[in-house]
């Protein structure tokens, strides 16, 4: 099949016009006229990982966060952006984002983590409709900006935190004082998602989960609501699954990887 089937099958699931308008998901290197060879599915697009997916045999790579967030005045090899274009187009790669997009989208990156939590009557929070453009057709999808669910049963907030840190695999997971009741109701917005907290607040959820906060923003709500921070990768870590999903059941003869590098630039001591 050819790259455009697969970015059609990506962009069915989570159309473009579902992005912010700050965002640059889409392509973002490449032609999509050739042939899939395989696809390298991964969060951020390094040297590395277009390194790895020369050596898997990919001329696809498919990626959470846009190569081209801000648009280039040159491609020389300055920094790490420019060296990828260089490397990508020298060597037949494209690249593709799925951004926002996706994060807006139903069953997208907030309704990966929830179900990575087990939560359930899992739900967009203020959902829109978004007209989308297919051909000459056009047809209104569903979207929002996080979502809330629940807890199977009533949870201690310090047994809900360690959860948290086990199944994201959370090295320090920053959260204020510990909620004197159980969790239950959480409200949910992976990556840069602390837009949500007053939201979250006015829900009268009683936990709020991002990946990342600003450090005024956990004052002043001790006892109203249980604030987890575990990081932009670790919160969006698992999308590379709805990618897996979305081309090998459209495409289940074409070669898909998960990569193996780990992009996240943050370490740990």
């Amino acid at each position: 099949m050819k790259i455009k089937e697969i970015v059609f099958a990506l962009e069915r699931f989570a159309p473009l016009p579902l992005q912010e308008d700050y965002d640059n998901a889409g392509l973002q290197v490449g032609l999509t006229e050739a042939e899939a060879s395989g696809a390298l599915l991964c969060l951020d697009v390094t040297e590395e990982v277009i390194d790895e997916a020369l050596s898997l045999g990919c001329n696809l790579i498919v990626a959470h966060h846009p190569l081209l967030f801000r648009g280039l005045k040159t491609v020389s090899d300055r920094n790490q952006v420019e060296r990828c274009v260089r490397k990508a187009i020298q060597n037949d790669i494209t690249i593709y984002a799925a951004h926002t997009n996706l994060d807006n989208a139903e069953d997208g990156v907030n309704f990966k983590m929830a179900e990575k939590l087990d939560l359930v009557d899992v739900q967009l929070i203020h959902p829109r409709q978004v007209r989308v453009k297919d051909g000459r057709h056009e047809y209104s999808v569903t979207a929002g900006s996080g979502v809330v669910g629940y807890v199977r049963e009533p949870e201690d907030s310090l047994k809900f935190l360690q959860r948290i840190k086990s199944v994201f695999h959370v090295e320090c997971l920053m959260h204020n004082e510990l909620l004197q009741r159980p969790i239950q109701s959480v409200v949910i917005c992976g990556g840069a998602g602390d837009f949500l907290l007053d939201t979250a607040l006015r829900m009268e959820a009683d936990a709020f989960l991002t990946g990342e906060m600003h450090y005024h923003q956990y004052f002043g709500h001790e006892q109203d609501i249980q604030i987890a921070v575990l990081g932009h990768y670790q919160s969006e870590q698992y999308t590379k699954e709805i990618f897996y999903s979305i081309i090998g059941e459209a495409f289940p003869a074409l070669p898909v990887y998960v990569t193996a590098t780990d992009t996240n630039p943050i370490k740990y001591l």
